[in-house]
């Protein structure tokens, strides 16, 4: 991926200069902050929400009973069945 310089930077400003109008970059600008904030907060409700989740799993793992293992005859018995046999 090529490095952009400040000679590509000039252009690109120049031409959303020509594209946009001088009138409209304050409120393109404006717009964009908006989405930038609205993203963040989503963002960072999404990561709440997400150790909130995890924080109740966790507990219900640790108050939940151990279970036993599963015996050598059971693991023998799943191979035995008929849709876990090879083709």
């Amino acid at each position: 991926m090529p490095n952009i310089g400040w000679t590509e930077l000039i252009v690109i400003l120049f031409l959303v200069l020509l594209l946009f109008g001088a009138n409209k970059l304050p409120d393109l600008a404006r717009s964009m902050g908006r989405s930038a904030r609205i993203f963040k907060s989503e963002v960072k409700e999404m990561r709440e929400e997400d150790e909130a989740g995890t924080a109740t799993q966790q507990r219900q793992i640790e108050s939940a009973p151990a279970q036993e293992t599963r015996s050598a005859t059971q693991e023998a018995d799943f191979w035995d069945r008929p849709e876990n046999q090879p083709r």
